[in-house]
């Protein structure tokens, strides 16, 4: 699991320095995909690690849908989402194989109650990161960018070199 937030961590990084390259007003512009635009789902895939962290930590979060109408700035989010993506590796490391089967309790924004083991949680974590990403890649399409690669492959290849 610890690896696998390091992919994640990883991902998002490369990801966002190839966004970073893009014009910006490609990241505001309104397309048919979810959230409407590059930048909003980037600011869902950040909302929802701040809501699962508060999961996991027992926090609360201020959030009470998953498409929040404020956007953070492109340069912040990308800050944010690294921060938090350190987050989530530190928490991994600190616990023990117990830990990863205990099942946290939480309501769902929607509404109801959740129970998820903690493993399952971080499993979805990574796994909702990737699967927007790759709505994401499909805009760089549209737009005559090559996408950056972010397959766990290419970071496993990385970290063994590294």
């Amino acid at each position: 699991m610890q690896n696998l937030l390091k992919y994640k961590s990883w991902a998002d990084r490369v990801f966002y320095q190839a966004l970073a390259q893009i014009p910006e007003a490609e990241l505001h512009q309104d397309r048919p995909m979810l959230f409407g635009n590059m930048l909003s789902l980037l600011n869902h895939v950040y909302a929802m690690d701040v809501v699962w962290k508060s999961h996991l930590s027992g926090a609360t979060h201020d959030y009470q849908t998953r498409n929040p109408e404020r956007v953070i700035a492109f340069e912040l989010l990308k800050d944010q989402q690294q921060q938090i993506n350190r987050w989530f590796e530190d928490y991994s490391s600190g616990l023990s194989p117990q830990d990863y089967q205990a099942c946290i309790n939480f309501t769902f924004i929607g509404g109801g109650a959740g129970q998820m083991r903690v493993i399952d949680a971080l499993h979805h974590i990574v796994n909702h990161a990737s699967y927007h990403r790759g709505h994401i890649e499909g805009v760089f399409y549209q737009i005559g960018v090559e996408p950056p690669t972010t397959d766990i492959s290419v970071f496993t290849r990385l970290a063994k070199i590294q």
